[in-house]
């Protein structure tokens, strides 16, 4: 794709910062934490591209990986500035590592599975792939809520699944919906859904569901 091959240093460095916090996060946040900010014209393209997801919040942004950012990172990205070439070789250096040491190694499969993980952990013994799966999910729900039980929207969600098709997270969360601390439930207000979300929902006992909690 041209226009992903086309990333700025700037535009490349945005999407290695929102992989390493694997949540939604403030612009203002960035700011103060890491001296980035995503200007507007950053905003439209990453969003144009679908390698960011941004929204508003009160006076400011919050952003976060979409589905082709998470799998974008773990391709070859642009940080060739000439004001800052050693910042940019150590930035190659971590990307490369992290693809070639962790991934080609196989205790993960993604970039999202990796920085999603919490104080969960995968056991070398459990049974099936499905079995990693649904604790690949309460791994990303625990990266993303703000605490044991909070409602997570499965837009925000999906994103640290890009790597899997879509059918198989939705049996895996319908899966994971039959456990006991696990509710799975529609947006109430209905009006307040935007066009990602509608796409995002799963679909389970005849209704289309956007919010996830864990912990219950």
């Amino acid at each position: 794709m041209a226009d992903e091959d086309d990333l700025t240093p700037s535009e490349s460095a945005i999407l290695i910062v929102l992989m390493a916090e694997a949540r939604e996060i403030l612009n203002t946040e960035l700011k103060e934490r890491y001296r980035i900010d995503v200007y507007k014209n950053y905003r439209d393209k990453l969003n144009r591209l679908r390698l960011v997801a941004s929204r508003k919040s009160g006076n400011t942004w919050a952003h976060q990986l979409d589905d082709r950012g998470w799998v974008r990172v773990q391709s070859d990205l642009n940080f060739d500035s000439p004001r800052a070439r050693a910042l940019g070789g150590a930035l190659v250096a971590l990307q490369v590592n992290l693809r070639d040491r962790v991934l080609t190694r196989g205790d993960y499969s993604s970039f999202s599975e990796l920085f999603s993980q919490s104080d969960i952990r995968v056991s070398s013994s459990a049974p099936d792939a499905e079995a990693n799966l649904r604790v690949r999910i309460r791994n990303a729900y625990a990266a993303l809520a703000s605490e044991p039980g909070a409602w997570v929207s499965m837009t925000r969600l999906r994103p640290f699944f890009a790597d899997l098709p879509v059918s198989e997270l939705d049996d895996a969360l319908r899966k994971l919906h039959r456990e006991p601390d696990v509710n799975i439930a529609p947006e109430s207000n209905q009006k307040m859904l935007t066009a990602a979300d509608v796409e995002a929902a799963l679909h389970v006992g005849g209704q289309d569901k956007h919010l996830l909690a864990i912990g219950v």
